[in-house]
């Protein structure tokens, strides 16, 4: 049995639910049959469990079948019963997860499993799991959102020409790509300057596109003319540049995730406050020399106050280069 390529698929499927779940963690779920073949697969999406879907997805469970999913089966009664109690009661004798549920309220699911005579193995594929559900995972840890900048530029690292056009910058695959970042994102924030010069709606416009929640903040106002207030997805407008009233905000919104999508004020206050996790960039291979740039004044006057990133990954769309950074906590 090839353990990790089953979990990469499990891993795989839990990302159709990134949008879905917030507060709670995306999960995918695999059982095979003792000649390893999938006989049901799920992902959770707001609704029942991953586990649960899967199991109740078979009419009849082979008692010899091995349960794969990404996160430790809860131990807990939320909106369904505790999914080691399903697991138990569906006869299921084999389970393996990747990651350890941190949050204290469901965790312990394993110990349960064990208790009752399943095999149980845990800390498979891990890192490749945990970078997947990194947004409710940092948030059971932090008690904030994780804060996510795109950024379309230049090559010279600018938003806009002097003249303050900046549609557009980079290719229509490079601005496909965003769209598929905002359905799979739980809010998108903004200035308030950015809402005025560009109008926008921070809609995805992919084909069945769920729409994130709207976060518009700064002390301008923003005129109900504008898209921003149009009934394509709800729109709160923070009257503030308080980050602590920000975050405030998104927890009572009960958000895993944040897609910043700011002009340079904004974004380089996030950045001074530590709140920038990952930096998405949609480089276009095109120099202006004067025009915008994309971050402002930092305070940082030598090579050794500077703040580092570490490229997770790099693809070529249309003629942009897409490179993604993760901040090094």
């Amino acid at each position: 049995m090839d353990q990790s390529a089953l979990m990469s698929r499990a891993d795989d499927l839990s990302k159709f639910g990134l949008g879905y779940t917030a507060p709670n963690p995306i999960v995918g779920c695999i059982i095979v049959d003792s000649n390893n073949n999938v006989i049901a697969e799920a992902f959770h999406n707001g609704g029942p469990h991953a586990e649960s879907k899967a199991i109740n997805s078979i009419e009849v469970v082979p008692s010899d079948a091995t349960l794969f999913t990404t996160l430790e089966p809860c131990d807990h009664y939320g909106k369904t019963e505790p999914c080691s109690d399903l697991i138990i009661k569906s006869g299921i004798k084999n389970v393996i997860y990747s990651i350890t549920d941190p949050n204290p309220i469901a965790q312990g699911g394993s110990k349960k499993l064990r208790d009752a005579g399943l095999n149980v193995t845990s800390g498979v594929l891990t890192e490749k799991v945990k970078f997947t559900n990194r947004y409710w995972l940092q948030k059971i840890k932090t008690g904030r959102p994780y804060f996510t900048w795109k950024i379309a530029m230049t090559l010279d690292g600018k938003i806009a020409a002097l003249d303050g056009s900046s549609k557009w910058i980079t290719s229509v695959e490079s601005r496909g790509d965003v769209s598929k970042l905002r359905s799979q994102a739980d809010a998108v924030l903004i200035g308030t300057g950015t809402a005025l010069a560009d109008n926008p709606s921070l809609n995805s416009h992919n084909i069945d596109s769920r729409q994130p929640l709207r976060i518009v903040m700064g002390k301008s106002e923003v005129p109900a003319s504008h898209k921003l207030n149009d009934e394509s997805a709800p729109t709160h407008f923070l009257k503030s540049h308080e980050t602590t009233d920000l975050i405030e905000l998104l927890s009572g919104l009960e958000v895993n995730q944040v897609l910043v999508e700011s002009g340079p004020k904004l974004g380089t206050a996030l950045l001074k406050h530590g709140l920038i996790d990952e930096i998405v960039a949609y480089i276009a291979p095109s120099i202006l020399g004067s025009g915008s740039s994309f971050v402002g004044d930092l305070n940082i006057s030598s090579l050794s106050e500077r703040m580092d990133y570490q490229i997770h990954s790099f693809t070529q769309l249309g003629n942009d280069l897409c490179v993604t950074l993760i901040g090094r906590n």
